[in-house]
């Protein structure tokens, strides 16, 4: 993995769990999808809470100069998406990710479940 891309994952995952997402997961989709390397996908309770997470990662990071390339769902507060192009952070209300399922749809990319407080650990596709 990319310093840049490990980076990114590693302040987006530490500014969600700051702001208490639950069910915090990462897909390595590299070598699978090419249009991106990682989804990293998290859990809000309500719609004020996801919200609250999106804004947690993009404040968060652009106060370090990293912007993302594309917002999607701000309105709805069901579905939040975020694309930093390697890096694409899905933030759900709990029935939204139930419906959509995106662990289950890339379920043959490897996953791994971040724990609270916990540092990203490199695994091998």
């Amino acid at each position: 993995m990319a310093d840049s891309v490990r980076d990114l994952l590693d302040r987006s995952i530490e500014h969600l769990q700051s702001t208490k997402a639950e069910d915090v997961v990462l897909i390595d989709l590299r070598g699978i999808a090419d249009f991106v390397d990682y989804f990293l996908i998290c859990t809000g309770t309500s719609g004020v809470h996801v919200k609250a997470l999106a804004n947690a990662v993009v404040e968060g990071l652009k106060a370090e100069d990293i912007r993302p390339w594309q917002v999607e769902g701000y309105e709805s507060r069901k579905w939040i998406l975020i694309d930093y192009v390697d890096v694409v952070i899905h933030i759900f209300l709990p029935d939204t990710r139930t419906f959509y399922r995106l662990e289950r749809l890339w379920g043959d990319a490897p996953i791994q479940q971040i724990e609270d407080e916990s540092t990203l650990v490199e695994s091998n596709p």
